[in-house]
């Protein structure tokens, strides 16, 4: 019988028959503000969902190993069971954001290189920011674990920076989770959606992802099915 194993902000995990395979539920729902503010999107689930199989197969086909196994329903996946990494690898290519707020900058100017950040993943914490001796000391991810995930991380920015330009919109900025699994080789997890990560439209600077919710600019379903509009397109272009 299926279990509820995790309730997240905008996921739920539930268990298998197959002890190796977890089911993911996207949810109509959006928090802003590290959960303090909630709010139901019909079709949100659905669009952010399509959004992160898009971008997970475009990375699998370029040699990235993620959890995603298969898709079983609009808003549901198989995903490989690991454990996950309390950690949260952002990528800044653009100043936005609490980096902007953080250092009393502007918002736009291109970052290079990257800047890259680690927060320890707590919401009671409130994912306060770790350094890469301070998650080796504490256990949760040694140097070497942690050189290897951003060497991930640093693959992928290239991949979807490309991506996303060809589908007219600037990655500004994204955070990836990682999980291990039972023979400790380190996989992508999570998801890739406008819920994690922040894109504006190349010729605009227009927001395309949750900021739209957190500083109310534009409907949000309506804003992600646009991003998944753009991204099929250019997957489609050869």
């Amino acid at each position: 019988m299926s279990e509820l194993l995790y309730a997240g902000k905008a996921k739920e995990m539930w268990s298998t028959d197959d002890p190796e395979v977890l089911r993911v539920v996207y949810l109509d729902q959006a928090t802003a503000f590290n959960g303090k503010e909630k709010e139901h999107f019909a079709g949100k689930g659905h669009a952010a969902h399509a959004i992160s199989n898009l971008v997970f197969h475009y990375l699998k086909d370029h040699g990235i190993t993620t959890h995603l196994l298969e898709t079983i329903s609009p808003t549901e996946d198989l995903v490989k069971k690991c454990e996950m990494v309390p950690l949260e690898f952002v990528t800044r290519n653009v100043v936005a954001g609490h980096f902007a707020s953080r250092y009393g900058l502007d918002e736009g100017a291109d970052l290079k290189p990257a800047v890259e950040e680690t927060f320890y993943k707590s919401d009671p914490l409130d994912d306060p920011f770790i350094n890469a001796s301070s998650a080796n000391a504490l256990g949760i991810a040694t140097f070497a674990e942690q050189e290897q995930m951003w060497a991930m991380c640093r693959e992928i920015n290239e991949l979807l920076k490309a991506l996303f330009e060809k589908a007219g919109m600037k990655l500004v900025d994204f955070k990836l989770e990682f999980g291990k699994l039972p023979d400790g080789t380190i996989i992508l997890a999570d998801e890739f959606s406008p819920d994690n990560c922040r894109l504006w439209d190349l010729k605009t600077n227009a927001h395309m992802d949750k900021d739209v919710f957190r500083r109310q600019l534009a409907d949000l379903t309506e804003t992600y099915d646009r991003v998944l509009a753009r991204i099929q397109t250019a997957l489609e272009e050869k």
